[in-house]
């Protein structure tokens, strides 16, 4: 006979994305994530054959599945990423404004 278990939905939408090839690799994702602690930032170096924009995306999409708000940045062949919140903003750069 069967065995029901109740779990949360939640539980549920992350235990299915995490199978296969590609959960493997959520899976480590989602460990750099958990590693991060209140002001600090993460950086990952691309391995050969991976593309910035692949890592940028995985981390968008392991933090949706983890309710985190990330911030992730590219400089160059690299990608940083900080939970939101967790520290200053980067200062951004304005224009100074005409007087007459």
């Amino acid at each position: 006979m069967p065995t029901l278990e109740l779990v949360s939905i939640r539980e549920a939408q992350l235990e299915l994305s995490l199978s296969g090839k590609r959960g493997a690799t959520m899976r480590q994702y989602m460990d750099f994530i958990n590693q991060l602690n209140s002001g600090q930032a993460g950086r990952i170096t691309p391995d050969e054959g991976e593309t910035t924009a692949a890592i940028r995306r995985r981390l968008g999409a392991v933090a949706e599945l983890l309710g985190k708000s990330l911030v992730v940045n590219r400089l160059g062949d690299v990608v940083y990423f900080w939970e939101e919140g967790g520290g200053p903003e980067p200062r951004r750069r304005r224009r100074r404004t005409k007087t007459e």
